[in-house]
């Protein structure tokens, strides 16, 4: 209550003193005769109104603003024989503040009608506007939203936060400035419409001493006077405007004051008011067309003059698009080693990384550089850098490119980088050095660019798969920034990624380059808002880790657009590549895999001593086959397993390729087809065989039935030179394979016991699967149910005697289960198989052959 008295006192005693002081001008003015205005006054102001009118009116769009200050109307001086217009320096290191703020409309009027004639007085494009309003949360700049919606004045500061990373920005706009030395820089117009916090008006007003080289001017409202109990800091180059009841009082402009006493100009002045809507609007579209015509960044700007001129030995660099009006680059170096990228569906991420990549590819040439691109969304973001039947061309860079990748070979790649991080630490030790940058010249290492779109597939859920993603992508980000391995993850989002639990800061801490696309806010620190507004075309580049104060807007150059200058590029590089490089190794993951283009199957030849039967391809960096091998080992048999149609086209490319390996006459093969299912691929192989000159027989249920039979007394019988027992259905020194497509649907027949030798067909079956690797017989089946294979087999005690397992749609857990093996992480899907050779030991995912247009897995 003391102080509260305390203050009240020295008001009431203020008071007293101002009305004392009214009473004595009063009185003095009153004892004054009138006195007649001096000889020339009116033409003065005829005069001043004239010059002044001219001055206000300058040709739109050509006067700089940076380097010099421009006149710029305020309002109208007030005098007993007319007015004439008042006008202040602003730009050119000139600054103006008002002692009310904007919640006076007064003063909001007049700030508005001040970032107009100053951004039509201007060249186009040479003026960003900026704007503070803590008091009325962004309600002065309301209208002047056209201008906001053009690009040319940026959403308002209207929180602490905000106003710091705006400060920030001026400041780094003003350092930038006084470096750049350019005729044609931009004048940055910071406008606070209210006193900002202590601190932030500190750095306001220090941005008022910079001069005219930081190319930085201030409108500065709620300037508290000298009177203030707590006044603001001393501005610099600033004119001060006083407000009254009615008028304004006008201080005197640095450098050409109005009075020699330092009292401003002596009559009042009644401030302008707002600028008509019309003329926001018209302005608004013309600047908007001309900066959407200025901002657009080409293609063309981000290559380098030469091609593959440049050393990757400390670090990769290039030209991502431009902050204003200067080029911005960014780097894998030790700086920022990894880089994270966030931005929702359609912010172009998928743009941003080819700007990038394109970029790197021009600078360094492939012994430089080297990429391996993944992506687990449903789109072809890097399709464009592998051959294609319409474009034999690919990125010579490129060493692996996944597109729709499964899981399974995103871990796949991720291992091969972990492998290379081994290879280079030895070659680093072999030479006593620690980082890649240390490398003789003489061994040259490239550096490595992985990049991963959507990874958050990859570490989705909390299986296996998941948990090995996290250990590995942890490893490479730790030991990356040594061996030139740099990792670009780009998602949605980063949250709820629950295989990231309690390590996400050990991985992301890592990547001190944050990307933030159009709502990809998400990898910036919390408290940075500063991609809550972007635009399309445009992105959030941070250096440190997504914290405050470290950002920088850029925009980029949209890559679809720009298609035939990427193609034009591609096929120049592709053209430069040295002789023998390989294309990369390339996984769609939504393509179906043909046993006819398969480089293994194409170059099997007869006379092998161990059969391989390929059944497709392991989903792997190398996209190797996946095959069995059909030799005399116990168990060596093929069961496919799972309801899809898949499985009888597994069958076939397995007997397809055996056949390969077999000179006309040295095998018979003999097909079973007992499902209507698998008919097509039955007559298909039998044609194809036929036609290679093997012996065929096809055989119903019945046949199977006395061929089983009559294998499994053949085997049982005693050797006979060359091949098995005379009778026996097999040729001379040759092999038999018994291919069955459905055995399943055979149940009820093996299941028979003969009358004489008191045996079934499934003993005999048991017999062939026991015995027949060793003597040249092998059955490759396709059993529609997990169940109906082990009863065919006698029990999970008779498992091993088919060794070579596919299992298409059977669930993990069953599969498991009939193995023995109970921490089996599987999960079925279509136009997948797992592979399992319990004799290697060996279990794969694999993309199951098929024929065209049997792609897709269908149920029977």
């Amino acid at each position: 209550m003391g102080r509260l008295a305390s203050a009240y006192g020295q008001a009431v005693a203020a008071h007293r003193a101002a009305r004392a002081h009214l009473d004595t001008a009063r009185r003095a003015l009153a004892g004054q005769s009138p006195q007649a205005a001096p000889a020339g006054a009116s033409e003065l102001v005829t005069r001043l109104a004239a010059l002044g009118g001219t001055l206000a009116t300058p040709t739109p769009g050509a006067t700089p603003v940076a380097a010099a200050p421009v006149p710029l109307r305020v309002g109208e001086a007030s005098t007993p024989d007319g007015g004439f217009p008042v006008l202040v320096p602003l730009g050119g290191g000139h600054h103006l503040a008002v002692d009310a703020d904007a919640r006076d409309p007064r003063v909001a009027g007049l700030l508005r009608a001040l970032v107009l004639r100053l951004l039509a007085t201007a060249p186009t494009g040479g003026v960003r506007v900026a704007g503070i309003d803590t008091a009325a949360l962004g309600a002065t700049f309301g209208p002047l939203r056209p201008l906001i919606d053009a690009g040319v004045l940026d959403p308002p500061a209207t929180g602490e936060a905000e106003v710091t990373a705006l400060l920030d920005a001026a400041e780094r706009h003003a350092r930038a400035a006084r470096h750049a030395d350019r005729p044609d820089q931009e004048l940055l117009l910071v406008v606070a419409a209210s006193a900002p916090p202590p601190r932030e008006a500190a750095r306001l007003a220090a941005l008022t001493h910079a001069g005219p080289a930081a190319a930085v001017c201030v409108l500065a409202a709620g300037r508290p006077t000298a009177a203030s109990p707590e006044p603001a800091p001393q501005l610099g180059a600033t004119t001060m405007i006083r407000l009254t009841e009615r008028y304004a009082h006008v201080g005197d402009p640095p450098g050409a004051p109005f009075s020699h006493d330092g009292s401003g100009l002596a009559v009042p002045v009644l401030l302008d008011g707002d600028p008509p809507a019309a003329s926001v609007a018209a302005l608004a579209a013309h600047l908007g067309a001309a900066a959407r015509r200025s901002d657009a960044v080409g293609f063309a700007e981000l290559l380098p003059d030469r091609r593959w001129a440049e050393s990757a030995g400390n670090g990769l660099r290039t030209v991502v698009g431009r902050a204003g009006r200067d080029p911005v680059t960014v780097a894998f170096d030790d700086a920022t080693p990894h880089w994270l990228v966030g931005g929702r569906t359609g912010a172009g991420k998928t743009v941003f990384l080819l700007d990038v990549l394109y970029g790197l590819a021009a600078r360094y040439s492939p012994a430089e550089l080297q990429l391996y691109l993944l992506d687990f969304k449903e789109g072809v973001s890097f399709t464009e850098f592998v051959p294609t039947p319409r474009d034999p061309s690919w990125l010579p860079h490129a060493r692996a490119v996944g597109i729709e990748s499964d899981r399974e070979y995103g871990v796949a790649v991720l291992r091969e980088l972990r492998r290379e991080l081994s290879r280079r630490a030895t070659t680093l030790k072999r030479h006593g050095v620690t980082k890649l940058a240390d490398l003789p010249r003489d061994t040259p290492v490239p550096r490595i660019v992985a990049v991963i779109d959507e990874f958050h597939v990859l570490l989705a859920g909390n299986d296996a798969l998941a948990r090995e993603s996290v250990d590995l992508l942890e490893e490479l980000a730790r030991k990356g920034r040594s061996y030139g391995v740099h990792l670009v993850l780009a998602s949605q989002s980063m949250t709820g990624v629950e295989a990231l639990y309690g390590r996400a800061e050990a991985i992301f801490g890592q990547f001190a380059l944050r990307v933030a696309l159009p709502g990809g806010g998400g990898v910036l620190d919390p408290l940075n808002e500063a991609a809550q507004t972007l635009p399309i075309g445009s992105a959030v580049l941070n250096t440190a880790a997504g914290a405050v104060g470290a950002d920088t807007v850029v925009r980029f150059p949209d890559a679809h657009a720009a298609a035939g200058e990427l193609a034009g590029l591609r096929h120049e590089l592709w053209q430069a590549r040295a002789a023998g490089t390989r294309p990369p190794s390339v996984f769609k993951g939504y393509e179906a895999a043909h046993v006819e283009d398969d480089p293994t199957f194409a170059g099997l030849r007869p006379g092998g001593r161990r059969p391989l039967a390929l059944v497709g391809r392991t989903v792997d960096v190398e996209g190797t086959s996946a095959l069995f091998m059909m030799d005399a080992s116990p168990g060596r048999h093929l069961a496919v397993v799972g309801t899809p149609v898949t499985g009888a086209e597994v069958l076939r490319a397995a007997t397809l390729s055996l056949a390969r390996q077999h000179a006309p006459g040295d095998a018979r093969f003999l097909l079973a087809p007992l499902v209507t299912a698998a008919e097509p691929a039955a007559d298909d192989t039998a044609a194809i065989l036929a036609a290679a000159g093997h012996p065929v027989d096809r055989i119903d249920a019945p046949g199977l039935r006395r061929h089983v039979g009559t294998l499994a007394a053949a085997l049982s019988a005693p050797d006979e030179p060359g091949g098995l027992a005379a009778g026996g259905t097999a040729p001379v020194s040759g092999r038999t394979y018994l291919v069955v497509f459905g055995v399943d649907a055979a149940s009820g027949v093996l299941a028979a016991t003969d009358p004489e030798t008191f045996r079934s067909g499934h003993d005999d079956l048991r017999t062939v699967l026991r015995q027949g690797p060793g003597r040249g017989v092998h059955l490759l089946g396709w059993w529609r149910g997990l169940r109906r294979l082990a009863d065919d087999l006698g029990g999970a005690h008779n498992r091993d005697d088919v060794a070579c397992l596919v299992a298409l749609n059977v669930p993990g857990t069953e599969l498991g289960l009939h193995l023995g093996v109970h921490d089996l992480a599987y999960a079925p899907r279509p136009d997948r198989a797992l592979l399992v050779d319990r004799h290697d030991q060996r279990t794969r995912l694999i993309v199951p052959f098929a024929r065209d247009g049997h792609g897709p897995d269908g149920e029977d």
